[in-house]
């Protein structure tokens, strides 16, 4: 938890090339709209973030520190899927803006346990006043073909109280909708993927309406499909397949009168996409001020995770 001191202190105190007073500095905030991140310690061991984003041609920096956060911190998101902080920019955290003699500058700049001895910065312009904003934004979905806005299906704008199956797993988050043990991306709910539901897989009679991601029974047999595992009972009625080369739960001919009762849903994956962006207002660099920098949008693997949810059988 200490290299993130450590680079910083050697960065500050690099041997500096001071603009002779003819010299013309090409000043610009020209950099991509993604920033990557670092996490250690201060000298008096509270936890800090680096914030940093590097260019080639000319080869720049510009980072800002803040102090008294972890990484893990700013993917604690509320109830609503969102987490801000504002926090100062002070001579403790400050806002670098920095060139280098260098042609290229390494991945590893700011977060390198050992420092590249070859990095040479020219310029080092610092502010010690502004504020910085983070703010994060989860995104969650089930991944079953289905965009997560289609799903409100009362059409109230609350995707979290649609729950079709009642699993208590609300339909954008549902990778089973109707709680049969068949995945929903596996009953063609959008075949041509037109985002047009109206044509999803219906093998049900025709006085059944229902399309098969929504019906607890699909072939209308009156066995609900997740009891039709005549085979495997390995909570997949898919792979049972007892006559005629179909699925027993899509095969009206087939019926499991007497045969075993599923007792679990299957394991549902839900993947959390985190959208970190970065706000840095009021700051004043020697050569710049401004009232407002978008510093841009986090690229981190740390963006992307998932989680695992079974529901309570009824």
């Amino acid at each position: 938890m200490r290299k993130l001191f450590f680079v910083f202190l050697v960065l500050v105190f690099v041997p500096l090339n001071s603009c002779d007073d003819g010299d013309i500095i090409d000043f610009e905030l020209d950099f991509e709209n993604t920033f990557q991140v670092c996490s250690g310690e201060t000298s008096t061991g509270q936890s800090t973030l680096v914030f940093y984003k590097t260019k080639n041609d000319p080869s720049e920096s510009i980072s800002v520190q803040v102090n008294g956060l972890n990484l893990e911190d700013i993917f604690e998101v509320d109830e609503n899927g969102e987490y801000e902080n504002t926090t100062s920019i002070s001579s403790s955290a400050p806002l670098n803006y920095r060139t280098y003699s260098n042609t290229t500058l390494p991945d590893n700049l700011f977060c390198n346990v050992v420092p590249n001895s070859d990095v040479n910065i020219k310029n080092d312009d610092e502010s010690i006043s502004g504020t910085v904003t983070i703010n994060t934004v989860l995104v969650e979905d089930d991944n079953d073909g289905i965009p997560a806005e289609l799903e409100d299906r009362n059409g109230n704008g609350d995707l979290n109280d649609d729950d079709t199956d009642g699993d208590g797993l609300p339909d954008y988050l549902d990778a089973d909708d109707d709680g049969d043990n068949v995945l929903t991306k596996d009953e063609d709910p959008d075949p041509n993927g037109d985002g047009d539901l109206s044509d999803a897989l219906n093998t049900n009679s025709d006085e059944d309406t229902l399309p098969n991601y929504l019906d607890p029974d699909d072939d209308g047999d009156g066995i609900i499909t997740r009891n039709e595992e005549n085979d495997s009972e390995d909570l997949n009625p898919a792979n049972d397949i007892t006559s005629d080369g179909i699925a027993d739960y899509l095969n009206k001919d087939v019926a499991n009168i007497g045969g075993p009762i599923a007792t679990a849903y299957r394991e549902h994956t839900i993947t959390e996409t985190y959208t970190v962006t970065l706000t840095v207002a009021n700051f004043d660099l020697n050569l710049i001020s401004l009232d407002i920098y978008d510093f841009g949008t986090l690229s981190s693997s740390a963006t992307s995770s998932s989680r695992t949810e079974t529901p309570d059988f009824p």
